[in-house]
């Protein structure tokens, strides 16, 4: 599924109205760099290899018929199942199976990366409807539309959304390099093109596209940096300086030479982006609300991975004690770094079904976790991520 040559082409190479721009064409070659060193092949690369593997595990599963209630996603806008990580969320059931589903693969992986694509697509369908409604744009339209383009290809989908942000005490538009933050450079009658940094891309150069997001709220004098756009890797103009995923190529790192995840650098230097491809363009006053939609998705679904994470410790743990012949009958200090191992996976993960359980509708007709239970996991897993290595 993620060699080279199955990768969709997008972005037409010309700037003209109307060009399709989600037709597929020739393989897509991203310009990214590892270690200092061009990437010649994605799928071919060493050091990338434990993230492909991961990501390639979402696809893996949800062909597992006796996963597909979890891993697969009904009721969706085409009409068709969609994998799990790219499923907007209609129910309480959908959100608890999407938890499900990301702990799942992330008891194998480490971490499934994938799973922030849904979180920002259904941060987006509620934005672009919100938008809509208060300026009469048709985001929503070009959102349906790209939205289908997602699911009918089964696509991966990188978020960039952490700009650089050069100093953090002055706004975008006050910074000395505007290109701290991605922002829009010029307008044309087939789309706008942009330029600036995004930093820790997570699995950038092994997806197939980028949601380029804003990372805060604006001002009116910030509106050239409130977009948002869907970005191939492969674009003219953009660059992408990753780091390994996990420790490829170290004999003696048994588990993260074959999972693992790769961070990027995204620098984009005038890349043209189509109209059919932007859902933001200025209205800045709604940047603020699309990151806080699509931060409490990914809080919510930050809680499964970390779960399934927490899980692989606890099987690490049981799996030393026996291979040291241990009793944790006997050993109480042991057994009771075990428990409280678990008591830290489970209690954030309750948080989890919480948020779930009690979520909110909203106008666009997805719903949303509950935000406090969400954050409240998040802050748990976030401070308690140490205790559990210990």
């Amino acid at each position: 599924v993620l060699r080279n040559d199955a990768f969709p082409r997008g972005n037409p190479s010309v700037d003209e109205p109307g060009a399709n721009a989600f037709s597929l064409g020739s393989p897509l070659k991203p310009n990214v760099y590892v270690l200092g060193r061009q990437v010649d092949s994605i799928a071919d690369d060493e050091l990338l290899a434990p993230g492909v593997n991961a990501i390639g595990l979402t696809y893996d599963y949800a062909l597992r018929e006796k996963l597909a209630a979890v891993m697969r996603a009904d009721g969706q806008p085409g009409g068709d199942q969609v994998n799990r990580m790219i499923a907007l969320t209609y129910s309480s059931s959908d959100l608890l199976n999407k938890l499900e589903a990301v702990r799942l693969v992330c008891q194998e992986t480490g971490c499934a990366q994938r799973y922030l694509a849904g979180d920002a697509l259904n941060g987006l369908l509620q934005a672009t409807h919100r938008i809509d409604e208060d300026k009469g744009t048709d985001y929503s339209a070009r959102f349906d539309a790209y939205l289908r383009h997602v699911h009918q290809r089964d696509l991966a989908i990188g978020i960039a959304m952490t700009d650089g942000k050069g100093d953090r005490s002055k706004r975008p538009h006050e910074q000395a390099n505007p290109d701290s933050y991605v922002h829009i450079v010029e307008t044309r009658a087939g789309g706008i093109v942009i330029s600036g940094a995004k930093a820790i891309v997570t699995s950038a150069p092994y997806v197939h596209e980028l949601l380029v997001m804003p990372c805060r709220s604006m001002t009116s004098d910030d509106a050239a940096f409130a977009v948002c756009c869907s970005v191939p890797i492969a674009s003219a103009g953009l660059t992408m300086i990753a780091r390994p995923a996990g420790r490829p190529g170290e004999p003696a790192a048994k588990f993260s030479n074959r999972y693992g995840q790769s961070t990027a650098v995204c620098l984009f230097d005038r890349v043209f982006v189509p109209w059919e491809r932007v859902f933001l363009a200025g209205e800045w006053e709604h940047a603020g609300f699309l990151t806080h939609a699509y931060a409490t998705h990914h809080r919510q679904t930050c809680i499964a991975a970390r779960a399934g994470f927490g899980d692989l410790l606890i099987g690490a743990g049981a799996l030393m004690t026996e291979a040291n012949g241990l009793d944790l009958d006997r050993h109480a200090g042991v057994r009771d770094a075990m428990i409280e191992l678990i008591k830290i996976v489970e209690g954030f993960y309750a948080c989890g079904v919480a948020a779930s359980v009690y979520c909110v509708t909203d106008p666009a007709g997805n719903v949303m976790p509950e935000p406090v239970f969400a954050n409240i996991g998040k802050l748990l897993l976030a401070t308690q991520i140490y205790d559990m290595h210990r």
